[in-house]
């Protein structure tokens, strides 16, 4: 059975220690830990900037790193095993651990506890930071981060708070977002992408590609089973039941994560998909 590459870190030349007696490879490796340091980062099946984006990772999540070559990094994400490649500029061994992750879909990281200040930069939902202290500035309450820059108070919680609560009220939080293909952030987002970042956020891991959640997320249902918080699969898309009516999905014919009437969004996709392949609820 041949290994999924998106899943599994294995070339001739090199592979993850995990997968020695599975693959042949010239050298194993356990690979070192480090973390993204930049809001958003693709992360490529070739070191290639022309290359297609698989997925996405953001700031302060972890990754294995198996070879540093030409500036770039090939890795293995933590959250959920994606393998591929990154600038080697996006990455720092020896970060701080984060505490706290950021809530609403996007926010400002402000040089200063200051909301006056130009901002430094804009992080995504799901973005994890380390927190060193508090500021006030005229009664609006930031976090301090370890490099002194600042991120409202209020829109960031600590690790570990985020568990359990409604994860469609979450993807709810991206309508009219871009549709971005390999997209999973706030700025950007593809229906796959949707899903995953609105299950993490309470709590719930999940697979990264729509054939890997029709795979494996939750129990296989019956369409007449359809509640809110069901997943409906087309080959290459998923959308999530808001209400036994009305999907919400990002996707291409938007181009934004829109909601939907779920026998339009059949009759629509029909011509070119086919009819759903599959509906699955995620078992807690």
């Amino acid at each position: 059975m041949m290994l999924d590459r998106r899943l599994n870190a294995f070339r001739p030349d090199l592979a993850e220690a995990a997968l020695k007696g599975k693959v042949e490879a010239e050298r194993f490796i356990e690979g070192s830990s480090a973390r993204v340091t930049v809001p958003v980062i693709a992360l490529r099946p070739r070191p290639d900037l022309a290359s297609g984006i698989d997925t996405e990772l953001l700031m302060g999540e972890e990754v294995t790193i198996f070879e540093r070559r030409d500036g770039w990094c090939w890795v293995k994400a933590l959250s959920d095993d994606y393998v591929g490649y990154l600038p080697e500029t996006a990455i720092k061994e020896g970060a701080a651990v984060p505490t706290h992750v950021v809530v609403p879909q996007r926010t400002f990281l402000y040089p200063e506890p200051e909301l006056r200040k130009p901002h430094a930069a804009i992080l995504s939902m799901g973005s994890l930071v380390h927190v060193t202290g508090t500021a006030e500035t005229r009664g609006n309450h930031y976090v301090i981060l370890e490099d002194g820059t600042a991120i409202f108070a209020k829109h960031v919680q600590p690790i570990g708070d985020n568990q359990g609560g409604d994860f469609v009220d979450v993807a709810l939080r991206f309508l009219e977002t871009p549709y971005l293909w390999g997209g999973r952030s706030g700025l950007g987002i593809d229906c796959s992408g949707l899903v995953q970042l609105a299950l993490s956020m309470t709590g719930r891991a999940a697979p990264r590609d729509t054939d890997m959640q029709a795979a494996r997320l939750g129990q296989p249902i019956e369409r007449e089973e359809l509640k809110r918080g069901d997943f409906v699969f087309w080959k290459g898309h998923v959308a999530i039941m808001e209400d036994p009516e009305t999907i919400v999905h990002a996707n291409g014919h938007t181009m934004t994560v829109a909601r939907e009437n779920f026998a339009a969004a059949i009759e629509r996709i029909g011509w070119l998909y086919e009819q759903p392949t599959g509906y699955r609820r995620f078992a807690d």
